[in-house]
């Protein structure tokens, strides 16, 4: 079930590397440590974004918590709108 009541805010996230079951890119995001959101969290975010630069590259973005009905909370960011690169 979608979150509407969630507000989209900055969040900075970081790129890794690992293997998932169902994904078809091993590179992800997820937030970095500190922030209101555990590192645990998935980030859906642009796939561009994350194949133009190099893994481990921290962003900024705007994010909502979410889920997906049968699944787990993750965070959104639209794979349209501009980030800034923070870190490599």
């Amino acid at each position: 079930m979608a979150k509407p009541w969630e507000s989209y805010e900055q969040v900075v996230i970081e790129t890794y590397k690992a293997v998932k079951s169902g994904k078809s890119s091993n590179v992800h995001a997820r937030p970095v440590e500190g922030q209101r959101y555990p590192t645990t969290l998935d980030v859906e975010c642009s796939r561009k974004m994350r194949s133009d630069h190099p893994v481990g590259t921290k962003f900024r973005v705007w994010a909502k918590l979410t889920d997906r009905e049968g699944g787990g909370e993750y965070l959104y960011t639209s794979w349209r709108w501009p980030y800034e690169v923070v870190g490599e």
